[in-house]
């Protein structure tokens, strides 16, 4: 009865792998689809003169119903537009339950009031904390030769958004 039983479970076990196998791998032509992103427009959001270090300015792109903040953080970072590469814009719609991260000058993280994920300012909106499954969609940002920033694209989805992709 123990070499059935154990015939029973391995042949089993290759039955459900080879079913996962066949549903996992994707065919030719589906992995030759690419997703398209919508094209945003580009809209001008402020100007680096009325900019100061660590406060931020409300916004709202690609349209009324996408908030967002406009920070000018005084040091360097990756995704940071100026002369100093110290502007960054984020979407304040948490990836967790749409609620309104606040900014904290203090550690320079959006916090969200519902259910406490953190988001590093300074580290692209990166989540350091909290439910959210993905981090804060930053603005993709320009500034002209008369210092207006521009805000020209979305470097992840917008949550509660149907119009992310296509």
């Amino acid at each position: 009865m123990e070499a059935g039983w154990r015939q029973f479970l391995r042949s089993a076990g290759f039955s459900v792998a080879g079913v996962a196998a066949a549903t996992v791998m994707p065919t030719p032509a589906k992995a030759a689809t690419a997703t398209t992103r919508v094209a945003y427009p580009s809209n001008r959001l402020a100007n680096l003169k009325d900019m100061k270090v660590n406060d931020p300015v409300n916004i709202a792109y690609p349209d009324n119903d996408s908030p967002g903040i406009l920070l000018k953080l005084g040091v360097k970072v990756d995704g940071g537009v100026g002369p100093d590469g110290d502007v960054v814009a984020y979407s304040v719609l948490c990836p967790h339950k749409s609620y309104p991260p606040a900014y904290s000058q203090t550690d320079r993280t959006l916090s969200c009031p519902g259910h406490y994920s953190r988001f590093d300012v300074e580290k692209a909106g990166q989540e350091i904390w909290g439910h959210a499954t993905q981090n804060l969609a930053q603005f993709v940002l320009r500034v002209n030769a008369k210092g207006d920033i521009y805000a020209e694209g979305v470097d992840e989805l917008i949550y509660c958004r149907l119009s992310n992709v296509l």
